[in-house]
C-alpha cells in the first residue's frame, strides 16, 4: 500500500470521527469549531488525494466506467465542503468572486459527470449499475448549480439560510465520506461486519443528523448563535 494511500484512507477515517463529532455537540461551541476545522482539514485532504491518485495512482483493470471519473466526485465533495466553510465565515451578506468560481466549478463537475456517464453507458448499455450513478451524481451536482446561480441572483444568503447552506452541504460531505468508507471499501472489513445493516446506518447517519438540524433551524427558527457570530 502506497503512503499517499495511507494518508487517504487516515484522512478520511479522521474526516468521518471528527465530521461525526462536529455534528453531535452544541453547535457554535468551542468544540464545534474545532471539531469542524479538523472534519474541513481532513475532507480536503482526503478529497484532494483521492482525485490525485485516481489519476495517476495504479489503475484498476478496464471496465464499463471510466477509471479516473472519481475525481470529478473528488471535487465535487471539495466544493461542498469548501462552500460550507466559506459561507459559515462569510462576514458580510453579498456576492463574492469566491461564489463565481464556485459556480464554475460544480458546473464543470456537473458535465463531466453526465459525460462520465454517457461514456460508461456506450460500452456497457445493458449493466444501468456500471452508468447509473453518474447520472445520479450529475443530477445532485445540477441541482447545486441552480442553487448557487438562486444565491448569486439574490445577492446573497440571510443569517439563516447562511446557517442552513453551511449546516447541509457540511452534512453532505460527511455522507460523501461516510457512504464511500461504510458501503464502497467493505472489502477491507472483517466479513462478518460486510453487507450489515449497520455499515448503511452508518453510511446515512449524516442525513439524518442533517434533517434534524435543518427542521431545527429553518422550521423551528433556532439559528445556532455561535456559527452566525463567526459571520459578524
Amino acid at each position: 500500500m502506497s503512503p499517499l494511500l495511507v494518508v487517504h484512507i487516515g484522512a478520511g477515517t479522521i474526516g468521518i470521527v471528527s465530521g461525526g463529532a462536529t455534528v453531535s455537540v452544541r453547535k457554535g461551541g468551542p468544540l464545534h469549531r474545532a471539531f469542524g476545522t479538523v472534519f474541513f482539514l481532513s475532507v480536503l485532504i482526503m478529497a484532494t488525494l483521492g482525485a490525485y491518485l485516481a489519476v495517476y495512482g495504479p489503475q484498476p483493470t478496464a471496465g464499463p466506467t471510466p477509471p479516473k471519473a472519481s475525481v470529478a466526485v473528488g471535487l465535487l465533495t471539495l466544493y461542498l465542503v469548501t462552500t460550507a466553510w466559506m459561507t459559515a465565515r462569510r462576514r458580510a451578506a453579498g456576492v463574492v468572486a469566491f461564489d463565481y468560481a464556485a459556480l464554475f466549478v460544480v458546473l464543470a463537475v456537473t458535465t463531466a459527470l453526465v459525460t462520465f456517464g454517457l461514456q460508461a453507458q456506450h460500452n456497457a448499455p445493458n449493466r444501468p449499475g456500471g452508468y447509473a450513478p453518474y447520472f445520479v451524481f450529475a443530477g445532485f451536482a445540477a441541482v447545486l448549480c441552480a442553487l448557487d446561480v438562486t444565491v448569486i441572483v439574490r445577492g446573497g444568503v440571510s443569517d439563516v439560510q447562511r446557517i442552513a447552506r453551511h449546516l447541509w452541504r457540511m452534512c453532505f460531505g460527511l455522507f460523501f465520506a461516510a457512504a464511500f468508507f461504510f458501503l464502497g471499501q467493505q472489502k477491507v472489513m472483517p466479513k462478518f461486519i460486510q453487507g450489515s445493516p449497520l455499515l448503511i446506518a452508518l453510511a446515512i447517519a449524516p442525513l439524518v443528523l442533517m434533517v434534524f438540524w435543518l427542521v431545527r433551524v429553518r422550521l423551528l427558527k433556532q439559528p445556532m448563535v455561535g456559527v452566525a457570530a463567526q459571520g459578524r
